[in-house]
């Protein structure tokens, strides 16, 4: 199963898919899954018995075994395995995974080395450079960042080949509030950033006395002149992590 049913843990397990658009030959594949643990488990298991969850368990699992879905299955929940609820430092927001070939692995922004580093993403790389003189990478991967304490978690996590927005509505947007309110309310000096007006409805609720929340328009070539370029966002976010006694993020 994509996602476990149990109620109690998601836990990894092999599953068979047959989906002409994944295997021209029509035959059997297996493929791995690995579900949520740790301390995100702890914070998430109740909505695993909620009446939402159980639907888009159905869901989910019916659209791999008949579409081609990103990202992979034992990517969808790489923002989670990589940074842990307690290493967490900084959030930002996407929303729905990229949704060509070869482009998500489970991360907002971010695509695999030796894929072509999307538009959104090179704007956003053009703001680092901008505001903090980084050199820009040759590669699109933002690995280095999740693995130091920034949740790059979209707000849906699948998406059909092909078709943007494809999953919005399926129940995945309730599933990332349990998980962005779990941060929001027991954890204290986060930093979110929510690029856009989608994401920004999303973390409405984030108390702003707790936590810095920045907001500015998204950086998609269409609107990234609107607002996004010269937030200094990345400066602000460290200054803010300096401020409260922990380490900068090396973008």
């Amino acid at each position: 199963m994509i996602l476990e049913e149990q109620g109690e843990r998601l836990h990894e397990e092999t599953i068979p898919i047959k989906a002409a658009e994944i295997q021209t030959e029509r035959k059997t594949r297996v493929i791995k899954m690995s579900g949520i643990s740790g301390d995100w488990y702890e914070a998430l298991k109740g909505e695993f018995s909620k009446p939402y969850y159980r639907t888009l368990f159905q869901t989910v699992n019916e659209e791999y075994r008949t579409r081609l879905i990103f990202p992979p299955a034992e990517d969808i929940f790489n923002a989670f395995h990589l940074t842990p609820l307690k290493k967490v430092k900084v959030v930002i927001l996407g929303q729905d995974p990229y949704h060509n070939n070869g482009q998500a692995h489970g991360l907002c922004f971010s695509v695999k080395k030796g894929v072509d580093v999307p538009p959104s993403l090179v704007n956003i790389y053009k703001e680092l450079h901008d505001d903090l003189g980084c050199t820009i990478p040759d590669h699109g991967c933002l690995t280095k960042w999740a693995n130091q304490g920034v949740l790059m978690l979209n707000t849906v996590l699948t998406v059909r080949a092909h078709q943007a927005n494809s999953h919005r509505g399926i129940g995945w947007e309730e599933f990332t509030d349990a998980a962005i309110r779990a941060l929001a309310e027991e954890r204290e000096h986060l930093v979110f950033i929510l690029w856009g007006g989608y994401a920004q409805r999303k973390g409405a609720f984030i108390d702003r006395s707790k936590h810095l929340v920045l907001s500015s328009a998204h950086p998609s070539p269409l609107s990234a002149y609107n607002g996004f370029f010269g937030n200094k966002h990345f400066s602000k976010t460290n200054a803010y992590l300096r401020e409260h006694g922990e380490k900068e993020i090396i973008f």
